[in-house]
C-alpha cells in the first residue's frame, strides 16, 4: 500500500519574499540529516532548493539569506562560484558541471507560502517534540 503524501506545511508569508530578494531559509532533515533549504522570488515564482552546492556539499549563502549574484540573475555558490538557473536550479557556469541544485515542492495560497516534505526531504523536529519524553 502507497504512503500517503506528507501534508504541506507554512513557510512563510508571501510578502517575506520579494521580487529578486533575501531568500528565507529554515532547518529541514535531507535523508534523515540536518540542512536547510531556502525560498525566494524569481520572476514572479517562488522556488525553493535544499542549501547545498552540487560541486562541494556546503551551504551556499554569501551572507544569511543572500544567495544571487551581484545582479540578482544567478544563485551564487559563495565557496567556488558556481551558478544556478533560479528558474529550475540547473548549473550553467562554474565547477557545478551538469549538476543541478536539489528542489523543494513549495506553493504559495492567500498571501501564505508552503513547502512540501517528501521521501528524502523533511521537517526537523522542533527542539520541543525532541526534549519531550518517549512513550513506551
Amino acid at each position: 500500500m502507497a504512503e500517503a503524501p506528507a501534508p504541506r506545511l507554512p513557510l512563510c508569508p508571501s510578502a517575506e519574499l520579494a521580487e529578486r530578494g533575501k531568500a528565507h531559509v529554515w532547518d529541514i532533515l535531507q535523508w534523515g540529516r540536518p540542512a536547510t533549504a531556502f525560498a525566494l522570488r524569481f520572476d514572479g515564482a517562488v522556488v525553493a532548493y535544499v542549501n547545498r552546492c552540487a560541486h562541494v556539499p556546503t551551504q551556499m549563502d554569501w551572507q544569511p539569506g543572500e544567495f544571487l549574484d551581484l545582479e540578482r540573475r544567478w544563485i551564487l555558490c559563495s565557496l567556488h562560484g558556481a551558478m544556478y538557473e533560479p528558474a529550475d536550479g540547473r548549473c550553467i557556469g562554474g565547477p557545478c558541471g551538469r549538476g543541478r541544485l536539489w528542489p523543494v515542492r513549495v506553493d504559495e495560497q492567500d498571501g501564505q507560502v508552503y513547502w512540501y516534505p517528501s521521501r528524502d526531504i523533511g521537517p526537523k523536529p522542533s527542539d520541543d517534540a525532541a526534549a519531550a519524553p518517549r512513550s513506551p
